[in-house]
């Protein structure tokens, strides 16, 4: 039984970990704290061999659900990251276009180009 509560108490750091309020100050420390666990987690779901006893089926019945619930929340945190990066790169953009407002303006004023030969 040790093996399984072992996955299940990472499991349940992990969930309080995705469960706090998370904000762009945090979110490094936070991801961090996510990846140590995860991997901490997948080597401890690795030493777990069949079979199984009653009681670490049980275990196992309790971490699907709590599993789902991880995944769904680290979905949300990957969104908010990828929508504050797409947020920076458009300010970039906006401070670039800004300084130099000519830069990707493409005239042909006072050219004639004969295509006919």
């Amino acid at each position: 039984m040790n093996r399984m509560k072992d996955i299940y108490d990472i499991t349940l750091q992990l969930n309080e970990i995705v469960n706090q309020d998370i904000t762009a100050k945090n979110r490094q420390a936070v991801i961090e704290q996510i990846n140590q666990l995860i991997d901490k987690r997948g080597n401890a779901m690795h030493e777990a061999k069949p079979p199984f006893s009653a009681e670490e089926k049980l275990i196992g019945e309790k971490l699907i659900p709590l599993n789902k619930d991880i995944e769904a929340k680290m979905r949300v945190i990957f969104d908010d990251l990828k929508q504050e990066m797409k947020q920076s790169k458009k300010q970039k953009k906006s401070n670039k276009t800004y300084i130099n407002p000519y830069d990707k303006v493409q005239t042909a004023d006072g050219m004639f180009m004969d295509r006919k030969k």
